[in-house]
């Protein structure tokens, strides 16, 4: 007797695809109506491709099939849903944390003519006693996986994760909030929080606001930065949205 091993599709299976088959393409059509970005922005700012920064930027069009996929355009919603979850905490907890202004927009700064922006999750105006914090600070908040939020913990947001500490310093710069941020790390799949004091890196301020500036203006001037990295089997290579257009 012959046995089929290959897995067949349960009724359930079928009628959860179908459903997420109409979710996701409102998704992709909620996405593809938003209007780009027309400014540099301050989130990917750290990462450690000038050139793949420099694409976004331009909005340079990605690889075929590189597009966000609907998970991870939720995955963004999620974030600012769970961002909302966490100022609340902390205004219930009797942090006078302010998220937007009285028009309903968020706190940010512009400069570059407009061309290079950042909105920030909040500051902290006053608040607790709190150990290293003095207010006003700013507040930045990351809703992470188990994982990468276990990282963190472990090691500190600005060893594990220097894209967020290069994003923390332009704003301390920016908004002049140089005491110690307080950044919190949400646990997405256990709800565990995790925050700590970081302390104002002009050096690193610096360094990111003078990134900006070249990416700016060598994309004004048609020059194309070098890349990040000289394999393009690298890790960071393989993941990115413009790897082929890179290597053309």
């Amino acid at each position: 007797m012959d046995f089929d091993f290959n897995h067949r599709i349960t009724k359930r299976e079928a009628f959860a695809n179908a459903v997420n088959a109409h979710l996701d393409r409102a998704m992709l059509n909620r996405q593809a109506k938003e209007t780009p970005r027309d400014y540099l922005g301050v989130s990917g700012l750290g990462r450690k491709c000038e050139r793949q920064i420099q694409y976004d930027y331009a909005g340079a069009p990605k690889d075929e099939g590189a597009g966000f996929k609907p998970q991870t355009l939720r995955w963004f919603e999620d974030g600012h849903i769970g961002e909302d979850t966490a100022a609340r905490w902390f205004k219930d907890a009797g942090f006078d944390l302010r998220t937007v202004k009285p028009d309903g927009k968020q706190f940010g700064f512009s400069a570059a003519d407009g061309r290079f922006r950042g909105h920030i999750d909040g500051s902290f105006a006053n608040g607790p006693d709190l150990p290293s914090i003095t207010y006003p600070c700013l507040w930045e908040h990351k809703r992470l996986g188990a994982k990468s939020w276990r990282e963190v913990v472990k090691k500190g947001v600005v060893a594990a994760r220097p894209v967020y500490a290069a994003q923390i310093a332009l704003y301390q710069a920016y908004l002049d909030l140089t005491a110690p941020a307080v950044f919190t790390a949400t646990n997405r799949d256990t709800l565990e929080l995790h925050h700590e004091a970081v302390p104002f890196d002009a050096a690193l301020a610096q360094e990111m606001s003078d990134r900006a500036a070249r990416i700016i203006t060598a994309t004004d001037a048609h020059e194309l930065l070098p890349r990040g990295f000289s394999d393009p089997a690298h890790f960071e290579c393989r993941m990115c949205a413009w790897a082929q257009r890179c290597r053309a």
